[in-house]
């Protein structure tokens, strides 16, 4: 099991300068999330863009959209894990970036002990329609690992297709440390699952006035980032969009 050993703790959003993991835990990452108000984005923003470097997939303003369809079970154990700060848990969902809908990944997320990992797999078009219309015998004879595992979760936990998660994100990049730093804008969703691939089905506005923050990295976080990422009076705390995006069931 991975395991994170916290040296020190910066002031203004509770980011940890350095910490220690052990040699099996590489597919874990911290993780931390915000939310700011929009003048907080647009001070911050404007400093990253000075220290940092876009993510190269970005448009040429240094955003793209990110739109995700996300999987519960009837009882709602991923929402309510996640609202209960359970220690180990998980959740699917499928992912396309931009309006191109051929290339769509199945995605895991799981947390432990605080850490991050994900695992992942292609999946075409057509496989993301014959999944929703109630066909995913196709996973099981793919011999994909992680689509056996997603088949064998529909099968034994029921897992279906809960809500969509859509928004606009300026991504920047830090080699050191694996940095990852992400500005999540116009969060959105819609309240038909069906329309997933229609890229433009979701007109329900989640956080107006808001933004979300997240800082990602691997066994420690450069000085650099820590002091770029500051917003005065912000601690982190716990902040999913799935979560949001769920209040509009």
């Amino acid at each position: 099991m991975a395991t994170a050993a916290m040296a020190t703790a910066a002031t203004g959003m509770g980011i940890p300068v350095m910490t220690t993991k052990s040699a099996n835990a590489a597919p874990f990452r911290h993780e931390l999330k915000h939310q700011i108000h929009l003048q907080e984005d647009l001070v911050l923003s404007q400093r990253l863009r000075k220290l940092f470097a876009h993510d190269k997939h970005a448009g040429a303003d240094g955003t793209y959209r990110v739109t995700s369809l996300y999987f519960d079970t009837p009882y709602d154990s991923a929402l309510r894990e996640k609202r209960d700060g359970v220690n180990r848990r998980e959740k699917f969902r499928l992912r396309y970036y931009g309006a191109d809908t051929s290339f769509i990944r199945l995605e895991k997320k799981y947390k432990v002990n605080g850490l991050c990992g994900k695992r992942s797999a292609r999946m075409t078009p057509e496989q993301v329609q014959r999944l929703l219309s109630g066909e995913f015998g196709f996973l099981l004879d793919s011999g994909i690992p992680l689509f056996i595992e997603f088949y064998s979760k529909l099968k034994g936990k029921r897992l279906q297709p809960k809500t969509i998660v859509c928004y606009d994100r300026e991504a920047f990049a830090y080699a050191p440390g694996n940095v990852r730093i992400t500005l999540d804008r116009h969060i959105r969703t819609g309240l038909d699952c069906t329309v997933f691939l229609q890229a433009e089905g979701f007109p329900l506005q989640v956080m107006e006035q808001m933004t979300v923050l997240e800082v990602k990295y691997d066994a420690f976080l450069p000085e650099i980032v820590r002091m770029a990422v500051q917003v005065p009076g912000r601690q982190a705390a716990a902040c999913s969009k799935y979560a949001l995006c769920r209040r509009f069931d």
